[in-house]
Parts: C-alpha cells; structure tokens; sequence
C-alpha cells in the first residue's frame, strides 16, 4: 500500500517517533545526532534498501520550517517532487549526510542549522526574513524514487525527444489551423511579408501611431478555436472564466517598438489611429514561437480583437 505524504502524516509519525526515541540522549528530543553534528530522526526506514550515492538524484516530498514553527517550504504547494543531487555534505551536520541514509519510500527528520545551510550549501550570503540568524531549521523529507546519472540523463533524453516531436506536430499543423480558420471566417485580406494579417474594423480619427510613442489599448486575446486566452477587460474575463481575483483589468498601457509586447503587435499598432479598432492574426513566428506559455500552444497563430483608445 502506498503511503500518502502530507503535512499532518509527517507531523504525526514525527510525533510518534519523538515518543519512540525519547530515551536517546539528544538536545533535541526524538532526535538522534551523528558524530558530524546531524540531528535525524528516521520517521519510516528500509535499512536493507537500496541508498543513493554521490552523483544519484533523489526525488522528494519535501516541508522545512523555521525555529518558530512556521511551514518555509512544501513540496506539495508546487505539486511535483523535488529533485536534489546527492553530494559530498557542505558543512559538518549537514542535510547530504542525511539524505545518503535513505532508501525508497523512507521518511525522516532532520535538524540543521540555518545559517550553515544557506551560506554553505545554497550559497546565500544573506537570510531569507522568515529565518533567523543562528536558528534551527526542521526537514521532512519522503524519498519517492532514487534515480542514478544514467537513468536520469535517458529519463531527460525521453522527455526531450517527446517535446520536440509534438511541437514539430504543433508546426506542421499551424498552417493548416490557420487556412481552414481563414476559410471559415472568409478572410481574405493578405498577409504582411512576416504573415501578420491586418484587419481594420473601425478607422481611428486621431494621429498615427508612431515608434517609440506610448499606447493605451484594450484587447482580447484568442486562439485559433475561439478560445481566450487573455484580456484587459473585466466583463470578457468573467464571460471566459479567466477572471483573477486580485488582478486589476483596465487598459494595457506599453511603448510601440521597443519590444515590450510580441513583434506582431509592434508591427501592427503603426497601421492603426487613435480611437480605432482592428483585428491582428498573428502567426507564431512573430508571437511565442516555440515556446508554450499556459493555454497557448507551441506554434499558435493568435487573434487579437483590440482598440486603440489613447497615444501618449
């Protein structure tokens, strides 16, 4: 049966064992302490398991907290392991020595101290503000799975091998995406020499947008299926469900040409006058490329409804 790894588990075996090991001899008790100076507790503990060794990556539920009790760090908040390298220990008592313990599936506890921690091994010269100089900092840690260099380096080799494939599926499938979304619509305006597609839906009264002047603008941003993906205005990210507590929705305020927003845009706001309003199909080459950034794809041609309210 697997082990569930909370907060509340690891609080609670801790406490069971601190019941266990209250006979040790320890500052802390509980704790036992290595000759190098490392309070550890091993909460959950396979002796005949397979340890890590220097150069393996061990990969990890990971909570620490400071001399007040207070939670620093939780692996769960970020809802993935945490990876750590086994190294050589960085200062007598520190958490390597600890870590080299442990097999798959153990849990444990360790005390360290703060400063050591984040000087010698984090490389910090300064504390973060939740920790205080000279403190002690409390480690629970679940080892889910122990991998060596070479598993590491095929599992990386893996991963890097399916990532380009399906963005090679995203680029062989843009152009498609885009003519069948043309068609559909019955967009016929020609595309600039780098695919932008300009499309005027109001004709602006006032001056010309020029580089290097400031822009006031709203705007709704979609993807090809009709989906947004970002906007300025509150009404359509409630109508979407993008709306974000917090977030304050009011007109995207930028410099045209100085490459603050997507080259699409700085290549689009020059076609249009204050006080108009346009649509920009912007393919990937000339937006985010490659790269993913959340709802939006590798190689995502995207539309942009916008209106440009003000020139500073």
């Amino acid at each position: 049966m697997k082990l569930s790894f909370t907060p509340l588990t690891l609080l609670g075996l801790a406490l069971v064992s601190i019941v266990l090991f209250s006979c040790n001899n320890s500052e802390y008790p509980g704790y036992k302490k290595t000759n190098d100076g490392l309070y550890y507790n091993l909460i959950k503990h396979d002796d005949k398991g397979r340890k890590a060794e220097i150069g393996d990556v061990l990969m990890m539920d990971m909570i620490y907290k400071n001399d007040k009790d207070s939670i620093i760090f939780d692996s769960h908040i970020q809802g993935r392991k945490i990876p750590v390298p086994l190294t050589k220990p960085t200062f007598k008592g520190g958490l390597e020595e600890g870590f080299a313990m442990l097999a798959v599936g153990d849990s444990a506890s360790f005390i360290v101290s703060a400063d050591s921690l984040f000087q010698k091994t984090f490389g910090m010269q300064e504390l973060p503000k939740e920790i205080t100089k000279g403190s002690m900092l409390t480690f629970f840690v679940k080892v889910d799975e122990i991998k060596t260099k070479a598993e590491l380096e095929k599992m990386r080799e893996e991963r890097q091998a399916e990532a380009e494939a399906e963005a090679k599926k995203y680029k062989e499938e843009e152009k498609i995406n885009l003519d069948k979304y043309l068609a559909d619509n019955k967009i016929t305006t020609p595309p600039t020499a780098s695919g932008l597609i300009y499309i005027e839906k109001v004709k602006g009264k006032g001056a010309k947008v020029e580089k290097g002047k400031k822009v006031v603008m709203n705007y709704v941003g979609r993807l090809l299926d009709g989906t947004v993906f970002d906007t300025s205005i509150e009404k359509e990210a409630k109508a979407n469900n993008l709306y974000q507590e917090g977030r304050t929705y009011e007109p995207f305020e930028f410099t045209v040409g100085n490459g603050e927003v997507i080259q699409g845009w700085d290549e689009a706001l020059p076609m249009m006058n204050e006080g108009g309003k346009a649509v920009f199909i912007i393919p990937s080459e000339i937006a985010y490329g490659e790269m993913a950034q959340g709802p939006i794809k590798p190689y995502s041609t995207l539309v942009f409804e916008v209106e440009l309210l003000k020139i500073k």
